[in-house]
């Protein structure tokens, strides 16, 4: 009995480690992770499609001009995908059933969906505000500043109404090498054992307090020792319930390497509760309200 129980625990620890692995290396075809609603008004829209509507700019890789204009959408400025990363050496393929683009050079797969606010480079998730999108002259445009991170490029905006792109192409570090494994593992089991089911935005506000208080002086120094950190008694409910161990969802996966790179909804949240579960209110009655996301309260 106990070596069939061995041999059951073995199996098992084994498939969560495959899957864990299956979500961390996120495939460039899969290009989509919904953004459901947009709280706190930090996911824009795209009012107008036609480039007629909207002010145009010019671009410039290193001494080269693009022909193609780029366009301000929403304070944004988007260029032309395919002008811009043809110039930089690589090839482009697009998928008119599922109006992706696929932009490969040595060093970097990378693939960028129409509508979508993730573009995918080298299994990292790159997050605007705002999402790529086909104009009315059939090209795709993307933020510049995701494009260029995804090219090692730095930005800069000349006084003759240009956007400049400058610096030595060069894809940026594969995820495999770019995340810690032990900050990835935690933080995507924290994210999906408190938000499953909520929306993107929720889920990485949830990955911003656990990274927020890494930083904080008052707790410990690693996501790890801020899941697990028991001062004042259990901080995460999964802790105590054991759903900190099961295998992350995709979604929260994708929210875990999106905090990971930096991106955070507030810089100053350390505390959120869901009213209708919670059994305590301490937070209510001893934090500053900061916003909601969904059925999550947050709270600094």
């Amino acid at each position: 009995m106990r070596v069939k129980a061995f041999h059951k625990i073995g199996v098992m620890m084994i498939l969560t480690v495959v899957i864990f692995l299956s979500i961390a290396k996120v495939p460039v075809s899969a290009a989509k992770v919904n953004i459901t609603k947009r709280e706190l008004d930090y996911f824009q829209g795209v009012s107008s499609k036609d480039v007629k509507k909207l002010p145009s700019v010019g671009v410039r890789l290193g001494d080269v001009y693009i022909s193609e204009a780029a366009y301000i959408i929403n304070d944004t400025t988007y260029i032309p995908l395919r002008a811009v990363t043809t110039l930089a050496g690589a090839s482009v393929a697009f998928d008119d059933k599922t109006r992706c683009a696929y932009i490969s050079m040595p060093g970097l797969s990378m693939s960028v969906s129409d509508g979508s606010y993730i573009i995918y480079a080298n299994e990292r998730p790159l997050l605007s505000r705002t999402p790529a999108v086909i104009l009315s002259d059939g090209r795709m445009y993307v933020p510049v500043r995701s494009i260029a991170k995804a090219l090692s490029l730095d930005v800069e905006w000349l006084p003759s109404r240009e956007v400049y792109l400058s610096g030595a192409v060069k894809p940026l570090v594969h995820a495999d090498y770019y995340y810690s494994y032990d900050s990835l593992y935690w933080l995507s089991r924290i994210i999906s054992a408190e938000s499953r089911g909520e929306p993107l935005l929720g889920q990485i506000a949830v990955g911003n307090v656990v990274l927020n208080r890494v930083r904080h002086r008052d707790y410990p120094n690693t996501i790890y020792g801020v899941i697990f950190d028991r001062k004042y008694g259990v901080q995460f409910s999964p802790v105590s319930n054991g759903s900190i161990y099961a295998v992350p969802t995709y979604s929260a996966g994708i929210a875990a390497k999106i905090c990971l790179e930096g991106i955070s909804v507030s810089p100053d949240i350390l505390f959120f509760m869901e009213p209708s579960k919670s059994t305590s209110s301490w937070i209510y009655s001893n934090r500053p309200y900061a916003f909601t996301v969904s059925n999550h309260y947050f709270f600094y």
